[in-house]
């Protein structure tokens, strides 16, 4: 009996992994003299990881020169670069909430688009497995239950945090 429940929880804690999002890419166009800007709810302490692109809307060079912004839940600038036209973005939060990174143009593109392509990882999607595999010289399926196990982690974290919520919802209700 119990060698059908190891199977069978390694299948659930993998497909578990399978659903948290840990990371997305996505493609922006950005009008002329127009804001685009994204949000993540993240929570406090969580390493974030992004990379962006600028393209021309005619994919031929490199795209215009944009302006990047990344603010926290409470206002507060994380990062910002002018006349950029690619870049990596890292920080670790500071409180939980909605993060925005925000992309434009400056005055002097008025009749040109441009394409911004953004690769936002959060929590142990910015690990660098390939460094942890040589460290700790792991390979193939070892690497793999390493990363499952870091996702239990998180789920287990997570977990916490919102047994903590409810319960303190629960006592001031009681009060």
């Amino acid at each position: 009996m119990m060698s059908l429940r190891i199977p069978a929880l390694f299948l659930i804690v993998s497909s578990m992994g399978l659903l948290l999002p840990l990371g997305e890419s996505i493609w922006l166009t950005l009008p002329p003299l127009r804001t685009k800007c994204v949000s993540e709810e993240i929570q406090n302490g969580v390493s974030v990881l992004a990379k962006y692109n600028v393209i021309s809307a005619d994919q031929i060079g490199d795209g215009p020169a944009i302006t990047v912004k990344v603010t926290s839940p409470s206002g507060s600038n994380i990062y910002r670069v002018e006349n950029a036209t690619d870049d990596w973005i890292e920080f670790n939060t500071t409180e939980a909430g909605k993060y925005l990174v925000c992309f434009w143009m400056g005055d002097y593109h008025q009749d040109e688009e441009a394409s911004v392509y953004l690769d936002w990882k959060i929590g142990i999607a910015t690990r660098d497995w390939d460094s942890v595999a040589k460290e700790e010289k792991l390979l193939g399926v070892e690497l793999e239950l390493r990363k499952q196990e870091e996702i239990v982690e998180s789920i287990h974290e997570k977990m916490l945090r919102l047994m903590g919520r409810t319960l303190k919802g629960l006592q001031s209700k009681l009060d």
